[in-house]
């Protein structure tokens, strides 16, 4: 794992994986299936790993973090970083923290809680959490409720944020008023898109956002890692062939389950076995499963045609 300190120019430099966590079928950590995942990921270039959402953070007890901590500082390159969640709730990002600040990680991402917030109380919560764990956090907004653009550009300015994954959607991803007003106090270098590949090329062209993280990225790496290379050298006919490779898999995690159709993906694609979901979530309806498994496969084939035609990328 990569333990050196956190800049901003990292963040541009790749697009942020946030893998699905493999487990054993008594729900406890499966090492082996994880080590395969990571490293297919690093194969393709990917150098940050995002444990959030897609991994069910939101369920995994305190009791089991610093397992989790360690395998995945185990598990990963030493040119990777890595990136767990913590939350969403305040007793539990508290909980999470003190063992953060036994660690050698460099950031954690919070995860957002819907309701019982207010501004100025995730402004004072967060600077809390931040300063137990003696690092900087790393913000998920996916409301415009949970936090004022004031109160973050403060968060910002004292190092309690070092960057913000961004990820409230919008009908018409270029029509985003918050995300104009945040550019004016944030810089775009802190910013990453956060949605998958959809809005991506609107937010890196438009907006100027660092990169943006990737659920199927994790199936296709290679794939993912040249199209923030295009979309940067902006040669607009390769980033439009290869955005167009994840949009299959991309509106079924839409329109089914974005965690769900991933972790089962993965598992279909025969990558690694990511094993059963952790409560409360469960793995998609048996009705979803030919269509996911063709393209999670369909997506795998064209990353590997892609790594053929291009061995040195």
């Amino acid at each position: 794992m990569n333990e050196s300190p956190l800049h901003d120019d990292e963040f541009g430099a790749s697009v942020m994986a946030v893998p699905p966590l493999a487990r054993n079928a008594d729900y406890t950590l499966n090492a082996a299936e994880n080590h395969t995942l990571i490293r297919h990921i690093e194969a393709g270039g990917v150098r940050t790993l995002l444990y959030g959402g897609n991994a069910n953070l939101y369920h995994t007890a305190v009791s089991e973090y610093r397992e989790l901590l360690d395998l995945l500082a185990y598990a990963t390159g030493p040119s990777t970083r890595v990136i767990p969640a913590i939350g969403p709730d305040y007793g539990k990002m508290l909980d999470q923290a003190r063992i953060l600040a036994q660690t050698r990680y460099r950031t954690a991402m919070v995860l957002p809680l819907g309701g019982f917030t207010t501004s100025s109380g995730v402004e004072t919560g967060l600077a809390r959490i931040a300063d137990t764990a003696g690092i900087p956090l790393t913000l998920y907004i996916k409301s415009e409720d949970y936090v004022e653009v004031d109160a973050l550009a403060r968060l910002i300015e004292r190092g309690t944020l070092i960057a913000v994954k961004y990820a409230i959607p919008r009908e018409n991803p270029a029509n985003d008023p918050y995300l104009r007003r945040l550019l004016q106090h944030v810089p775009a270098s802190k910013l990453i898109s956060g949605m998958g590949e959809r809005p991506a090329l609107v937010h890196l062209r438009e907006f100027g956002l660092a990169a943006w993280t990737t659920g199927s990225g994790c199936i296709a790496p290679r794939s993912v890692m040249e199209l923030l290379r295009a979309v940067k050298r902006d040669d607009r006919a390769t980033a439009q062939h290869l955005y167009d490779t994840f949009m299959p898999l991309e509106t079924l995690r839409d329109e089914i389950s974005l965690i769900r159709v991933l972790h089962d993906a993965v598992t279909f694609s025969a990558i690694a076995d990511m094993g059963p979901l952790l409560p409360l979530l469960s793995s998609t309806p048996s009705e979803h499963h030919a269509k996911i498994g063709q393209a999670a496969r369909g997506l795998l084939a064209l990353e590997r045609d892609f790594a053929r035609a291009r061995p040195s990328t």
